[in-house]
């Protein structure tokens, strides 16, 4: 029952789209992930996704209109939803979701992360 300093959990890691495990509770992970750029077009089909700025902005895309978010600001993805994270600027960006969650959901591509760095 340690407190977690999500300043400091970001400050040990550089890369980006690889979210880090930093907490889990009841199925459910806590982790952190830098964003820059665009990211691949993905759905879920069975968890939904929470999506909480830290530091810096960025647009969640859906193919009929797009979110900004800035910081402190969350929103959930339902599952079955296609959606896209873009930054033009470094974001960090707090995840909650199911542990069953892969980071680019229904495609395998370069940026899949199959088995997460817990920090």
């Amino acid at each position: 029952m340690d407190k977690v300093n999500l300043n400091e959990k970001l400050a040990q890691f550089s890369d980006l789209w690889k979210p880090k495990i930093v907490g889990e509770l009841n199925g459910q992970q806590v982790k952190l992930v830098k964003f820059q750029g665009p990211f691949v077009w993905h759905h879920h089909d069975h968890e939904d996704e929470l999506f909480l700025v830290v530091k810096g902005r960025f647009r969640m895309e859906f193919w009929d209109r797009h979110v900004w978010l800035e910081e402190g600001e969350f929103l959930i993805v339902p599952r079955g939803v296609e959606h896209r994270p873009v930054t033009e600027e470094e974001a960090h960006v707090l995840l909650f979701e199911p542990a069953t969650t892969l980071n680019t959901g229904n495609v395998q591509n370069k940026r899949t992360v199959a088995q997460l760095d817990r920090i």
